[in-house]
This record gives structure tokens, sequence and C-alpha cells, in this order.
């Protein structure tokens, strides 16, 4: 699936916001596929098939999809009933569309746009299981929108309509937002705006949560600079109201650290040189050379080569479907492993937490 390199729904919001990111990115070597992004394509591909009356369960041995992903596709085929119950809408699937004119080479491809009375409805498939996503002022959608708004094939989607919703489907959710045709005529000249500044070669950068998926960070000046003052910022100097947003500063340079460390070992791995750093063998892990050799000499040695354990939750449901027997669901609970801190727009209930005074209490009344 092809994408535009100035801008695609996926980078409108980054574009937007950071017009210069446009020319560093174009710097950056392409970037590996990664598995969360090709379990993503095959679940796109699945539903393309099951919209187009393939069979669930067909789908899911053709592609050996695994119970988490069957799950996935079940849900979103239930939101898409809830989203259109009487099977009334028309719709187009995997649809190239662009500005033509308005905006040469600018072009993306929507999930899904149809027409249901009188809305249009631009749907957007996401497996990912990471960050949730929200359709109110989604870029992307807005993106996917415009373009279709300009794309003549799609004519029929818009003609006589008077409102919009884009929808993000990313299992478990369903997120919803009815938006305007003005609301997007605004986004598109926004958008039009922003493409023009980072055609120049002044094009100005800035941070933001924007910079979470931008590859160019590695070699963003904006991104070097703010890694300088955070490392002379200490800690204890912060003053309570700015924690949260150093916090928010810690994620966005865990990013670039990663980022630039997979560059630089791809830089190595192709010969060529990065300053200061080499190539080196990870830790070695001893293994036996041959198994069944070893598993010899130690029970010759009077000891049991082998250990037994209790399959976990996971592995025995797989077990026990493959078996066609029932799985012990009511021997199963969720014990989380743990705390950990998060961002207010997180799905996940905060935990309650309980001062340490009170829990001191406590144990003396035990």
């Amino acid at each position: 699936m092809q994408h535009s390199k100035i801008v695609g729904g996926s980078t409108a919001k980054r574009v937007l916001a950071c017009p210069g990111s446009v020319a560093l990115v174009a710097k950056m070597p392409p970037q590996p596929s990664s598995k969360y992004a090709e379990e993503g394509t095959m679940l796109h591909a699945c539903m393309e098939e099951l919209l187009a009356d393939s069979d669930l369960g067909d789908v899911i041995a053709k592609h050996a999809l695994t119970s988490e992903q069957a799950e996935k596709l079940e849900y979103a085929l239930q939101a898409l009933d809830e989203i259109d119950p009487d099977q009334k809408m028309v719709f187009n699937q995997e649809v190239e569309v662009s500005f033509g004119d308005a905006l040469p080479d600018v072009f993306g491809n929507v999930d899904l746009i149809g027409r249901l009375g009188d809305r249009v409805i631009v749907l957007d498939w996401k497996f990912g299981d990471g960050v949730a996503v929200e359709a109110e002022e989604n870029p992307q959608g807005l993106f996917y929108t415009a373009a279709a708004m300009h794309t003549p094939s799609l004519a029929w989607a818009f003609n006589g309509a008077t409102e919009i919703e884009i929808v993000i489907v990313q299992p478990p959710y369903t997120r919803r937002w009815v938006t305007t045709f003005e609301r997007v005529s605004g986004f598109f000249t926004d958008l039009k705006r922003a493409v023009a500044i980072a055609l120049r070669p002044d094009a100005p950068l800035a941070i933001g949560d924007h910079c979470r998926w931008c590859t160019a960070k590695p070699i963003c000046p904006q991104m070097n600079g703010a890694v300088d003052r955070a490392v002379h910022t200490a800690l204890k100097d912060i003053p309570d109201e700015a924690l949260g947003q150093a916090l928010t500063l810690a994620a966005k340079l865990e990013d670039f650290i990663a980022d630039a460390r997979a560059l630089a070992q791809a830089r190595l791995e192709k010969g060529l040189p990065v300053p200061g750093w080499k190539l080196v063998p990870k830790r070695a892990v001893r293994q036996w050379a041959d198994e069944g050799k070893a598993a010899a000499a130690l029970r010759a040695a009077g000891v049991d080569p082998y250990k037994q354990e209790l399959l976990s939750p996971a592995q025995a449901e797989k077990v026990t479907k493959k078996a066609g027997v029932p799985f012990p669901t009511e021997q199963v609970v969720a014990v989380s492993s743990g705390n950990t801190i998060a961002a207010e727009s997180d799905p996940r209930q905060a935990v309650v937490v309980i001062g340490e005074q009170l829990k001191a209490a406590l144990s003396k009344v035990k």
C-alpha cells in the first residue's frame, strides 16, 4: 500500500504541527516493517475479505489467526453491525483518495467510505493494542475525508449528504464523531497551508506529541536540544506542578533514544561508520550442543533432564480449542503484575492508592 511522501493520513497531525519534519523524514533511510505493522496489514486484508462475503471461519483458517486476532475481527464485524444494523449502507473499501491539483502528490488509502441515509461514513480499522485513538478531531480521519471529497470517483458518497461521521474501530473500542462539511473544509485549508510551508527551505520544527512516530527524531535539532536541556535538569529540582510536563518529555526522549539506537545499528550493520560506536556480540548464553546426548549424559549421572510445569492459561486455551474440549474458564483469574504510570487519556481505570498511614493503621487492626 503506497502513501504520500509529503503527508498522509498517519502523518497529517505531525505535518500540521511541524512542517519542517517533512524534509527531515526524507533524509532518513526506509524503516523496516515491524511485526505489529505486518499483523495490522494482515488483519486489514482479512476485513477486506470478510466484507466481500468471505466466511469468518474460512478467513481464520486461511491466515492461521490466533484466538486474539480472531476476536479482533469478530469485534470489528459487530461494530459495523452497530453502525449499520439494517445493512443499508453502500460502501467501498481500501480506496485510494487524493486532492488532485489542489495538493499534487498528496494521497492516501481509506479503509472504508460509505453512505448511510444523509450521512457519509469514513471508517478506519485500528488493530494495534497500544495507543488509544480518538475519533473526535482525528487528523487522520479528517485527512481521509477531505481527500475523499476531492476524489471524483467518490462523489456518490457526498452528493446530497448533510453530515459526516468519522469512526475509529479499535477492538475492543469503537469511537465515533459526527462533524460537518465546514469543519472538513477548514481542515483542508490548514493542511494546504502546512504543506506549502513544509516545502520551504526554512520550514519550522516543533516538538510535541506528534513526535512519537516521527522517524527523524535522531537527527532533529529541536529534539537534540530537548535532550540537552533534560540532561542538565535534575528531577529533584523540578517543582511538583511541572512533573507532569517532565514525564511527557521523558516519553518523547525514550522514543528518541530507541530510534537513535536503531538507526545507529542499521548503519553499522551496513558497514557505515558511527563515530565513537561499534558493533559487538551480545552476551553469550550457554546451550546444549546436542540435546539428545546431553539428556543421556544427565540420566547416566542420575539426574532427570526434563522438568514438568503447568500450562499457562494462554497455552491451555490453544490446546483445549484444538482438542475440542472445554476450557476451564472458572479457574482463570487476571492478576496485574503491578502498577505503572500512564497519561490521563489512557482508557484504563486509575488505581485507588491507599495512603501509607492508612495502610499502617489497618495492619494494626488485623
